[in-house]
């Protein structure tokens, strides 16, 4: 088990990870609102784990939590992590190509009737799921 250091405690890292999620939220909103990047809505799902993980961050960094609900927290903001890495790991598949992206965002369309063809059209977000809106050296916000 792992002493009470100074250095590393169940505090400190509960603030660590809701700095990271902080964070992480702060760039995504700033390419949004300041830098015009629209998400599409696999990139507005991954938002919501690093939502969560900021929150459990801040109740576990709180003093008044006590030790062992701060773990248990803890494994909670792992567990949002996780999450969030693993839409980001589907995003990534989708916009390589390797599997169907959801059928909001990147599916095709198809239809019996003009009209029902011109409302699946009309319908359809502006943003892609399986096109790369930004990226730099190769990786891409959906790989993040």
């Amino acid at each position: 088990m792992l002493s009470a250091s100074p250095i590393f405690s169940h505090r400190n890292a509960s603030g660590i990870a809701a700095l990271a999620a902080a964070g992480l939220l702060i760039a995504v909103f700033a390419m949004q609102y300041i830098g015009g990047l629209a998400p599409c809505s696999l990139c507005l799902t991954q938002r919501w784990p690093h939502g969560a993980a900021l929150l459990l961050g801040l109740i576990a960094f709180m003093p008044i939590t006590a030790a062992p609900a701060r773990r248990l927290l803890l494994a909670l903001i792992a567990l949002s992590f996780a999450i969030t890495a693993g839409i980001g790991a589907y995003h990534a598949g989708v916009e390589y190509g390797w599997f169907a992206g959801p059928t909001a965002c990147s599916g095709t369309i198809s239809g019996n009737t003009v009209e029902e063809l011109k409302r699946q059209l009309m319908a359809q977000p502006v943003v892609r799921c399986d096109e790369v809106a930004w990226s730099l050296f190769g990786v891409s916000l959906g790989r993040i």
